[in-house]
């Protein structure tokens, strides 16, 4: 990667289909002249926890590759990531790798590594996720596109493009979000199913953009099929007991951006439901959902569709 600058700051993100199942893992790195990389992954049968771990080893990777002695924020919105990384691992490291309770540590192969690569000028930073946080917001659609099965274009801006104080501010609107060429060259970094986006405009034909759902292998396919099944229950039951629930609750259980349901309305249909805004609680909106087939069909003419 022929940059000279200095990384500046990073974001990670995980992403798991099931939960255990299918996974991906992105990290967008942003460097002092203004540009960009962003580097991504996948596992066949994982959690999100090990993704959000794995973005965190990948980028500690290429921060060690630089060698430079700035600080560098790695900004995540896993706390189980910041907390095992920055106060668990004292403890079970002392404990011969063994939790309060005398339990093995769970996944102690990637906290290992973890701590081998992790740096006092690394600064670990807690961010909200789906808050429309641009580096945030893109490392997670990176890893659920990895997690989905179909490899996404791998984005760079060259700094002729951008100026040193463009690495964005964490709390910048997701929908300032610039529209990045997706003419990439995307670089098989090893057999792990790991990408990296180069400083070429070329495009490396060999590299498939999408995965149709036909080509995934069977037990991806059935994964999927089970974490859609158990979504449906979940907005069944919500439905069903009258409960209320946040806009990132609501993002969460659609799969998409928090931003895609604040600017949807005050009411809308989703698959099988009726979804309303119901008030607003301190920073909070509540929606509820009702099954569409329970509403009068002359009452339900007007409700936009997905």
């Amino acid at each position: 990667m022929p940059i000279s600058a200095n990384i500046q700051s990073v974001y990670t993100d995980g992403a798991c289909t099931g939960n255990p199942g299918p996974g991906g893992w992105a990290a967008v790195v942003y460097f002092t002249d203004g540009s960009l990389h962003e580097i991504g992954g996948s596992a066949a049968q994982t959690t999100n926890n090990r993704m959000e771990m794995q973005a965190a080893i990948a980028a500690l990777q290429l921060i060690a590759e630089f060698s430079h002695p700035s600080a560098v924020t790695i900004h995540t919105d896993s706390e189980y990531l910041i907390n095992g990384v920055t106060k668990w691992v004292k403890g079970w490291k002392k404990k011969g790798w063994k939790t309060a309770q005398g339990k093995p540590v769970l996944n102690q192969d990637l906290w290992e590594t973890l701590d081998r690569l992790n740096h006092p000028s690394i600064e670990w930073r807690h961010v909200r996720g789906h808050a429309g946080i641009i580096g945030n917001e893109r490392c997670d659609a990176i890893a659920r596109a990895f997690a989905s099965g179909k490899p996404p274009h791998l984005q760079q801006q060259s700094a002729s493009n951008s100026k040193p104080t463009d690495a964005p501010n964490f709390l910048t609107p997701v929908s300032e979000i610039a529209d990045f060429s997706s003419n990439d060259l995307i670089i098989d970094k090893s057999n792990t199913n790991s990408h990296l986006a180069s400083n070429t405009s070329m495009i490396d034909s060999s590299t498939p953009s999408s995965i149709s759902n036909e080509e995934l292998p069977r037990e991806v396919r059935v994964a999927q099929l089970r974490n859609l099944l158990e979504t449906l229950r979940s907005a069944d039951e919500i439905a069903t007991k009258g409960y209320l629930i946040t806009s990132s609750e609501l993002a969460d259980l659609m799969d998409v951006h928090a931003s895609a349901v604040t600017s949807r309305g005050e009411e809308w249909r989703w698959r099988n439901w009726i979804v309303s805004r119901v008030r607003r609680e301190g920073n909070q909106i509540l929606w509820e959902l009702e099954r569409a087939d329970a509403i009068n069909p002359d009452d339900n003419s007007d409700h936009a569709t997905e």
